[in-house]
């Protein structure tokens, strides 16, 4: 207990960085992920900007990237990272990763949240005669954006544990500070501060989540 104590500053920063490297995973994937995910949407077959081909093209990037074990998305980006950024280790590189990751995963969330909007009601909209582009930002996702907060929730959940994985490729972190002052010199201690902190920020991401889905679903 008394390690924990000492390695409060390095706690409070390894904190610190946990939430940056959330804040742009869920920031900037979420955002990629929500472009791509209202591009499968609306070009599969009847959708409001049908094109088979784009929509196939999405799908095969999709589903070649999103099931692949993060651990080694980490490890296989990193010689392409390094090139485009300069390093292939350390922060930067981690929140390209995770940004890279999560923007897939959240690709498919999207797309199944706005299978989920009645037909009807973009038809409505068409029948008025609204343009399909208008449409996708007036009708479709206002109409999906109470089920897309569960989805990102579901998603920040994911990219907290994603920041404690990056800890392997010389990150900092929650992750890389229980690696490096719990496991590998045998101080529990450590360990299980560190996870009570992660469990911390995920529980009110979780309760800020569930608060703002009520919210919009009652209006």
């Amino acid at each position: 207990m008394d390690r924990v104590i000492e390695l409060g500053p390095l706690f409070l920063e390894a904190t610190i960085e946990t939430i940056v490297l959330v804040a742009v995973g869920v920031t900037v994937g979420g955002l990629l992920g929500l472009v791509v995910g209202t591009g499968l949407y609306v070009t599969r077959k009847g959708g409001l900007l049908s094109n088979g081909v784009v929509n196939l093209l999405l799908n095969i990037v999709v589903n070649v990237f999103r099931p692949i074990p993060f651990i080694l998305l980490a490890v296989g980006l990193q010689p392409l990272v390094r090139q485009v950024f300069g390093v292939g280790i350390g922060n930067v590189a981690a929140a390209v990763v995770i940004v890279f990751a999560a923007a897939f995963g959240i690709a498919r969330i999207v797309e199944q949240n706005l299978v989920s909007v009645p037909p009807g009601v973009l038809e409505a909209a068409r029948a008025m005669g609204a343009s399909r582009t208008r449409v996708i930002f007036t009708v479709l996702l206002p109409e999906a954006f109470g089920p897309l907060i569960l989805g990102y929730t579901f998603a920040f959940v994911a990219i907290v544990d994603m920041t404690a994985i990056v800890g392997t490729i010389g990150a900092g972190g929650l992750g890389n500070l229980a690696l490096q002052y719990g496991y590998r010199q045998f101080n529990p201690w450590v360990t299980w501060s560190a996870i009570l902190i992660v469990i911390v920020i995920v529980q009110l991401g979780q309760f800020a989540g569930n608060a703002g889905a009520r919210k919009v679903l009652r209006r």
